[in-house]
């Protein structure tokens, strides 16, 4: 797998069928280890080491309707009151953190309404807070603290 710019964690990889699964803690299974599965899992375990996100307030591939379509957010977070915190948009190394990613991202938001987004690569990382009064979105420097 590529190497990241987020800090190793200790993962338990399998091989089953001739595929490579990772163990999620989240999922508490393993899962098929593809590139973006990869950055995904050591995106959530900078949350939990890092950041002190709780464990049991992250979701994994949760599901939204979207132009009437079922679509899913790769990483959900919530406050302390069960209340949707951040979305976190999850993708493979080798793609670019482009506009059409952000865009997605906002797009799952406009349904969910999250104050905070953050794409990622697992090379590289982009976090925002959107005032959903004044529909303005501000880039951070970090990702928010967990309070």
């Amino acid at each position: 797998m590529n190497n990241l710019n987020i800090p190793p964690f200790d993962y338990k990889i399998k091989k089953s069928d001739e595929k490579l699964l990772i163990f999620d803690i989240l999922r508490k299974k393993y899962i098929v280890l593809t590139p973006e599965e990869w950055v995904r899992q050591h995106f959530i375990h900078h949350l939990i080491n890092h950041y002190q996100y709780p464990k049991a307030l992250i979701k994994v591939e949760s599901g939204l309707h979207y132009n009437q379509r079922q679509k899913r957010t790769d990483i959900q977070v919530f406050n302390r009151e069960g209340q949707l915190f951040m979305i976190i948009e999850c993708k493979a190394p080798h793609i670019a953190l482009n506009q059409q990613v952000f865009e997605q991202a906002a797009q799952y938001n406009k349904v969910l309404q999250a104050p905070f987004i953050t794409i990622t690569n697992g090379i590289a990382w982009h976090a925002c807070s959107t005032d959903w009064e004044t529909m303005t979105v501000q880039f951070l420097e970090d990702l928010p603290g967990f309070e």
